[in-house]
């Protein structure tokens, strides 16, 4: 009788595990937080003279890096963010340094150099990176100067109602919008 208790106990044990591991194995995992996503898609959005401007983007971190000049490079082309091309959306035309934007989405480039800045708004919206970038698909192409800024971990847009801002780093890049 004792053997018989035993055995049903070894065997209630057994099963016991089998099942609890099952139901673990079954638990959905848990997405990864903002924070733990090294560039995670960002947006900003703002009315500016009646038409809103829309600005989406990868927005990486510093994480101890030298940016300017290092991981982006002065001279070339760069996605204005992380991963896919920066999108730059105005639902009216506007002016962008003086010069006309129709309505519509763009891909956003910039040529970073130490002084100055070549602002593109390119007519492919959707791409990875600036691998593919073709300056024949250029639509606008204005010339802006960065400005000394406060420290910022990540890369940030803003919009006011005079500019839209790339800031990143130690530098913030206004570009002026009417």
């Amino acid at each position: 009788m004792k053997t018989t208790i035993r055995l049903k106990a070894v065997l209630f044990l057994v099963f016991a595990c089998m099942f609890t591991s099952a139901a673990f194995a079954q638990m959905p995992m848990e997405k990864p937080s903002k924070k733990a996503i090294p560039s995670p898609r960002d947006s900003v959005s703002a009315m500016v003279n009646g038409s809103t401007i829309t600005i989406n983007y990868g927005s990486p971190s510093v994480r101890g890096r030298k940016i300017w000049g290092g991981l982006v490079p002065y001279k070339t082309v760069w996605r204005t963010g992380a991963n896919e091309a920066t999108r730059f959306t105005t639902t009216k035309d506007i002016l962008v340094e003086g010069k006309k934007l129709a309505a519509g989405t763009y891909g956003f480039f910039a040529i970073p150099n130490e002084k100055s800045w070549t602002i593109i708004f390119n007519s492919v919206a959707n791409q990875w990176g600036a691998f593919k970038y073709d300056s024949t698909k250029d639509v606008l192409r204005v010339t802006v100067t960065p400005k000394v800024a406060g420290k910022h971990e990540r890369l940030l847009y803003t919009i006011d109602p005079r500019a839209f801002h790339l800031i990143w780093d130690e530098l913030d890049v206004p570009v002026s919008v009417k």
